[in-house]
């Protein structure tokens, strides 16, 4: 169930693997209105209809459009360019890391993931951001 209070932080998923999408949604849907995609290219097409989500969470590999493209075309975009990615993948090369924080992302989780290292990593990104209301 998702919140439709307008102070709770809004959080973009582009996930793919069902699982792991169910569990970023149910550690995250207590405290976060939480809207999901398996790829990156709906994704895309959820923000261009003026949904602007406070962070975005987004797998690298997932079909039609990977994370590192759709991180590509928020940067480049002047109305989505300021929303945070969190990046979260099963890649763990430091080249991949740095290609993802040099395009533009503002953090980097590693798969398998602790869901409470993911909420405290994207509190940290709300906070910087100003969009956390609560802690």
């Amino acid at each position: 169930m998702a919140f439709t209070d307008s102070d709770t932080p809004k959080v973009l998923v582009i996930e793919d693997d069902a699982t792991i999408q169910l569990i970023i949604r149910r550690s995250l849907e207590k405290k976060f209105n939480v809207v999901a995609y398996t790829n990156g290219m709906d994704a895309l097409s959820y923000l261009q209809e003026g949904n602007l989500p406070d962070i975005i969470i987004s797998d690298l590999n997932t079909p039609e459009m990977g994370g590192l493209e759709l991180i590509d075309q928020l940067k480049a975009s002047g109305f989505f360019s300021a929303i945070p990615v969190l990046v979260l993948s099963g890649e763990e090369s430091t080249e991949t890391r740095i290609k993802c924080l040099d395009a533009g992302a503002d953090d980097y989780v590693v798969k398998p993931f602790n869901p409470r290292e993911l909420e405290a990593r994207m509190k940290a990104i709300l906070r910087r951001t100003g969009k956390l209301l609560f802690n």
